[in-house]
């Protein structure tokens, strides 16, 4: 009786973690909902998405210098005299509070016909820096989302392995069964028990800490989402690989498709622009003004006029020309040069370093299926070796020792399969993001 209720304690307990652990009725965190939730929530995602709003402010129109400049000013004074005059002939004319006052206002009118070319191509930098914060975006976005789907499919793995140890499980508890009742039946001895005993304890054991792996790994793609962490989900479990990927194809598409070339593109045809910007410089500008002022004077009573009113339209034209400035100009354009070629050098450095990724990935990717491929043959293999060691000790023709270690072979078979399968999907991720088609695959 004492086995029995032991027997009663432990499976109590199992069933008691596998209730808590996977739940009842959780949500279905599909691949297609994670990514539009993260899309929505992620916080790294929509500080990019602002730095572009900014960027694309400040490649608007209105945020060069093609459009003229309008400005406005007005003013009034007011003045209030005492005055004592003596005329000539000795007489003194003597007045107090005299108030005078005046008004006056103006509109000024600038543009500029003609810097060297220099806003226009001060304008193509604007829009340049917009088209590398979409970029950089992007990139954010791209990385976000190899997160997500990296933290996905290590979840999918461990709910696969919860469902294999959790199967293992359920195998050791009818062994302990089947030994307790042996035992009592005087059919085994104390020890085949106590083995089968300590056997359930250490898969039960297991079991709680792939639980507890599952739970951290869901705590941390609920971060990535930008949602409460405790939320609780399950994932889909199911793979579906590309079929005939093309080493060149991937290598032709990441030469022109992958972000980092990308960048790296943009800051070259930028440093091109700023050679452009400070040659600009020693170009003569030209410019136009326009100016509409307004007056009106109120003299008082002791003025020869009474009151004075006047406006008039002023249009001018200037020319500068930056003649010597003490070689800064020429300095300015040195370093331009210089910084064109180091993103020139960046630009053959961010390629060298694409394709070995792309070779590395490549060879990863390749080997990952292979590898999957033989651990399923050695799953299929241990499949039919349990088989037949469950029923030879079902008839008694074997030791409880040799059937755990049939059990043990089985599920590290199937542990060994789940982990080269999802390794072969986040192998593929990895080679979709460097071909710059992460965005657009299909998971």
């Amino acid at each position: 009786m004492l086995f029995m209720n032991k027997l009663k304690i432990l499976s109590l307990i199992a069933i008691c973690l596998n209730l808590y652990f996977q739940g009842i009725g959780q949500e279905l965190l599909t691949k297609d909902l994670a990514v539009e939730i993260a899309l929505e929530n992620n916080f790294e995602i929509k500080a990019a998405n602002n730095m572009k709003k900014i960027a694309e402010n400040n490649a608007a129109i209105t945020n060069s210098d093609f459009l003229p400049s309008l400005s406005g000013s007005a003013g009034s004074t007011f003045a209030s005299t005492n005055s004592k005059n003596k005329f000539q002939d000795n007489r003194v004319v003597s007045v107090s509070g005299v108030e005078t006052v005046s008004y006056n206002a103006s509109l000024a009118l600038n543009y500029t016909l003609f810097n060297g070319f220099g806003r226009k191509y001060n304008y193509e930098k604007l829009q340049e820096n917009y088209n590398l914060t979409a970029l950089q975006a992007r990139k954010v976005i791209e990385n976000t989302l190899y997160n997500i789907f990296f933290a996905y499919y290590e979840i999918a793995r461990l709910t696969q392995d919860q469902l294999n140890q959790n199967r293992s499980l359920t195998i050791s508890k009818e062994r302990l069964n089947k030994a307790t009742f042996s035992f009592e039946y005087g059919q085994s001895t104390k020890l085949d028990v106590l083995n089968a005993e300590v056997d359930f304890n250490n898969d039960s054991i297991n079991y709680l800490n792939i639980s507890q792996s599952l739970k951290t790994e869901k705590n941390n793609l609920n971060l990535l989402l930008g949602r409460s962490i405790d939320t609780d989900f399950e994932v889909d479990t199911t793979l579906s690989f590309y079929e005939n990927l093309v080493f060149e194809v991937l290598s032709d598409k990441a030469h022109s498709n992958n972000v980092e070339v990308l960048e790296q593109n943009s800051n070259l045809r930028n440093a091109k622009t700023n050679i452009k910007i400070s040659s600009a410089a020693i170009i003569p500008s030209v410019g136009l003004s326009t100016r509409y002022n307004w007056e009106n004077n109120d003299f008082g009573p002791v003025g020869f006029l009474a009151t004075r009113q006047s406006d008039g339209l002023n249009i001018g034209a200037s020319i500068s020309w930056n003649l010597w400035d003490g070689g800064k100009s020429h300095t300015v354009r040195q370093n331009a040069k210089i910084a064109l070629e180091n993103e020139s050098i960046s630009v053959d450095q961010t390629l060298l370093n694409l394709n070995r990724n792309l070779n590395n990935a490549w060879t990863s990717y390749k080997t990952a299926l292979f590898i999957m491929k033989a651990q399923n043959k050695n799953l299929e293999t241990n499949q039919r070796n349990f088989e037949r060691t469950k029923e030879q000790y079902n008839l008694g023709q074997i030791t409880s020792i040799v059937f755990r270690q049939a059990q043990l072979n089985l599920l590290n078979a199937q542990v060994n399969y789940n982990g080269a399968r999802y390794s072969a999907k986040k192998s593929e991720l990895g080679l979709l993001q460097l071909s710059g088609d992460l965005l657009q695959a299909n998971f």
